[in-house]
């Protein structure tokens, strides 16, 4: 073990080298030409969740930290996973997981997809286009990432964009192949008075189950394409999931003066100083999960229902959703601002599943159709640098009937010597039918019908943000009456009693001279760790050392960071992993935790591209063979990854 250490070291030395040649050949070649000053990418946003506003977002090509190219991090920073990127994970922190009915087939693969709810906007002066590339060595086990991101203006109101992402990820252990393939076209035309927004989602994600490895023994005497796994080269187990999706928002505005959010503001010419904004949202979405094996009857499984010599589970669901606005504002150019909005949404939804029949070698198909009625509204008020907004839902009819939710939030922003800070103290109300699957589900290997409640939820918590500082404080607590997960069993089971989860977040990077400490810290407890259990403690911190190195004859700059990431949490009895539904369920015989994840990074920035070189998981095999995250599924070992990314907009 020491001398393969040393010798990947060395080999490690050598890919850099060969990088910062590469890298400074074609800094002397391309810094005769200065980068020019002008501003030209104008905007970027997303639509709230109700779609009646548009929230800014800066722009993600920022050089600090460029190594975290993962677009899971990017949503909650603190992941549990199965070990390759790609296949399914789940948050750590409990605030950050997707608990959306309608969002229950793709939950786990969430960050990775390009949904309705997600959909991002651009304006541009000049053309758009970003190129990243990603790579984990070696070969054999590789990881490849790639994005291409696009955008241009038609017209000075009309845009359009694209985005294509790919995850191909071989997996160091057998039978853990990730292949997802995830693509969105998205257009705005946002005019002073019309604005419309388009976007057409194409998500593919396979995901092979090796159901994990037999025993953990086995990591200190096998490499690791050698290590026996539970469903193997019989089985060519496999999942996947197709999702299909587009949102059309249209929107007129009455009275000379945008809604609340839009790009272009007029002095208001309406009623009492009122305008008004029309809306029409329409998002029609379907969904599809399978499940195949090839030998059902290889032990993994208890029970097997349809098949004894095949296993091709699928489910289906497909949704079509209108709602239909009004939302007025008074002027904005008044220190004083109110504003509100009323609709009424209507959803037609569509299930069907392969369910057994108790016949050997039969199965059949069920499908139920299903509908809504729902009222939403929302009402705000700006006053200076004060403000507070609610937002609310009721559903009125339908399979859904008596579900509420009422979310609201008061935020102060400060102007302080660095730059504003904001704290807001946020709060919501949620009555909520599990999703469908919960309750009905037909399978080879699991079948259930079940008649849940009415999951009832209390959530309190308060912000303080800096960004000048790079500091965020964050506080969030919840109770939870019949709480709905997966049991021991892997079957879906609902806890009756009250639960309560409390969580502290804390983000802040310190500086001396040219040394940053970057840390995530969560804090989070649950009043019932046999029902949730949740890690106390979970960091991710990061130590670098930045540089920027000046050329005066060329005039060229080349910023860099050399450092080390590491991730850790406490002891706890994490999920464990069912390939038949794709579901994390409740275990109580294997803890996972207290073992430090170590990476070694280095990020170069030459004009508009990016570059890291990273070797991941320095420590595997030196301080154990614990590096888990979900029982049986091992991170993988040691490897060298890099990537690059190219910027253009001339």
């Amino acid at each position: 073990m020491p001398f393969t250490y040393i010798f990947s070291i060395f080999a490690l030395m050598k890919r850099i080298f060969s990088i910062l040649l590469l890298v400074f050949v074609s800094f002397g070649l391309s810094a005769q030409k200065k980068d020019a000053p002008k501003q030209k990418i104008v905007k970027q946003w997303t639509l709230s969740p109700d779609f009646s506003e548009e929230v800014s977002l800066p722009f993600d090509t920022v050089f600090s930290l460029f190594h975290r190219y993962r677009l899971s991090d990017r949503y909650s920073s603190l992941n549990a996973t199965l070990g390759n990127y790609g296949l399914p994970f789940y948050q750590i922190n409990f605030f950050d997981r997707i608990f959306d009915p309608d969002e229950f087939i793709y939950a786990y693969y969430y960050p990775f997809m390009y949904l309705p709810v997600k959909n991002v906007f651009m304006n541009t002066q000049v053309p758009f286009t970003e190129l990243v590339w990603t790579f984990g060595a070696p070969r054999n086990t590789s990881e490849q990432t790639f994005r291409i991101r696009h955008s241009q203006n038609i017209t000075r109101y009309l845009n359009f964009g694209l985005i294509y992402d790919i995850i191909y990820s071989l997996g160091q252990y057998n039978y853990q192949r990730a292949e997802n393939k995830d693509f969105t076209f998205f257009s705005s035309y946002t005019s002073p008075k019309y604005k419309l927004y388009f976007a057409a989602g194409i998500n593919n994600l396979t995901s092979h189950e090796n159901g994990g490895i037999k025993d953990t023994v086995n990591l200190d005497l096998y490499e690791t394409r050698d290590v026996p796994i539970n469903l193997g080269g019989l089985n060519l187990a496999n999942s996947k999931i197709k999702n299909r999706n587009i949102l059309l928002v249209q929107r007129y505005t009455i009275g000379g003066q945008s809604a609340k959010g839009d790009s272009t503001k007029q002095k208001t010419k309406g009623f009492l100083g009122l305008s008004g904004t029309f809306s029409h949202i329409f998002i029609w979405e379907k969904n599809s999960r399978s499940y195949s094996d090839y030998y059902p009857e290889s032990g993994f499984y208890d029970s097997i229902y349809i098949s004894t010599s095949q296993t091709y589970d699928s489910l289906y669901s497909r949704s079509l959703k209108n709602t239909v606005r009004f939302d007025f504002t008074t002027d904005e150019s008044r220190k004083f601002r109110l504003g509100g909005g009323v609709g009424i949404r209507n959803e037609l939804f569509r299930y069907s599943q392969i369910v057994p029949t108790h016949d050997t070698n039969y199965a059949d198909t069920a499908a139920w159709n299903k509908y809504n009625n729902a009222l939403v509204g929302r009402l705000y008020n700006d006053i200076g640098k004060f403000g507070w907004k609610a937002n609310g839902e009721i559903y009125l009819t339908g399979y859904r009937a008596g579900d509420f939710s009422l979310t609201g939030e008061i935020s102060k922003t400060f102007g302080w010597k660095k730059g504003d800070a904001t704290w807001a103290v946020t709060g919501g109300i949620v009555n909520r039918q599990p999703s469908f699957w919960y309750e009905q589900w037909g399978g080879n290997h699991f079948e259930w019908h079940n008649s849940f409640k009415k999951e009832f939820r209390i959530d309190l918590g308060t912000v303080f943000s800096y960004p000048a500082r790079k500091a965020e404080l964050k506080f969030n607590y919840a109770i939870v009456d019949n709480f709905t997960d997966f049991n021991t069993d892997a079957l879906p089971s609902q806890h009756e009693g009250g639960l309560s989860v409390v969580a502290i977040t804390a983000k802040k990077e310190f500086r001396a001279w040219k040394f940053h400490l970057a840390t995530d810290i969560l804090l989070q407890q649950s009043s019932n760790p046999e029902i949730l259990d949740l890690p106390l403690f979970t960091t991710q911190s990061t130590f670098f050392f930045e540089h920027l190195f000046r050329f005066k004859k060329t005039n060229g700059r080349l910023n860099c960071q050399l450092g080390a990431d590491v991730i850790y949490h406490t002891s706890y009895y994490s999920y464990s992993y069912m390939p038949a539904t794709g579901r994390f369920y409740r275990q109580n015989k294997t803890k996972t935790g207290e073992y430090p994840f170590l990476n070694v990074f280095l990020n170069l920035k030459l004009k508009r591209t990016r570059i890291f070189v990273m070797y991941d998981h320095v420590l595997s095999g030196l301080m154990g063979y614990d590096y888990y995250m979900i029982p049986t599924y091992p991170l993988n070992v040691r490897m060298l990854r890099y990537g690059i990314a190219w910027t253009f907009y001339n």
